[in-house]
């Protein structure tokens, strides 16, 4: 029996928030800026290790913007980039259009709950609502995903990073080649995330 749970990303998400915009045309909030912050159309479905943009310690102290710690999954929550999601490796602070889920690590590794995300973006798309198109946490952190033990989180984790690397080299291989291995990958990672189906087999 391959044994698994079904729950909502709030069961094993243990710090949930948004950021913030610091006022624009606030010269202190913004200039000589070293404090990485993250807009939504930089969360797309990679790691990221930097921002286009920095702000302030006056901005953060006068603002919804906050310090999230690294390997959060953030979820883009506002028109057009609602549903993308991606992973933080340096700690940043976010727009107001980013849910930033701090996974519990008894619970679940964070990079499975991304995969679990991307796997599940049409079920998001879903949700939206409003003539933007938003998303709000409540939609998001409802989203039920199936919750293996961590050992088997691992061994998945491992074959879609590996994809992942594959499909994302654009290095190697002509464009039809990586848009077979971007296939290939969607459907494997569908496959490794449904565990209904691998049970019946």
């Amino acid at each position: 029996m391959f044994g698994y749970a079904v729950v909502s990303l709030q069961d094993v998400v243990k710090n949930s928030c948004s950021g913030g915009t610091p006022k624009k045309g606030v010269s202190e909030y913004y200039e000589d800026g070293n404090i990485p912050w993250l807009r939504t159309q930089e969360v797309v479905f990679r790691d990221i290790c930097k921002t286009e943009c920095f702000i302030t310690e006056s901005a953060v102290k006068n603002s919804a913007a906050k310090w999230i710690p690294e390997n959060c999954v953030i979820v883009a929550i506002s028109g057009a980039t609602a549903g993308r999601c991606a992973i933080n490796k340096i700690p940043l602070t976010t727009n107001q259009h980013c849910l930033n889920l701090e996974v519990d690590p008894e619970m679940a590794l964070y990079r499975y709950v991304y995969y679990c995300i991307c796997a599940k973006q049409e079920e998001l798309l879903a949700k939206k609502e409003g003539a933007r198109g938003d998303l709000n946490s409540t939609r998001i952190l409802s989203l039920q995903i199936d919750l293996p033990s961590i050992e088997k989180q691992k061994r998945i984790v491992s074959i879609l990073d590996r994809f992942d690397a594959i499909c994302n080299d654009l290095t190697s291989g002509l464009p039809a080649e990586i848009e077979a291995r971007q296939k290939q990958y969607e459907y494997y990672r569908d496959k490794l995330l449904t565990f209904k189906e691998v049970a019946a087999t």
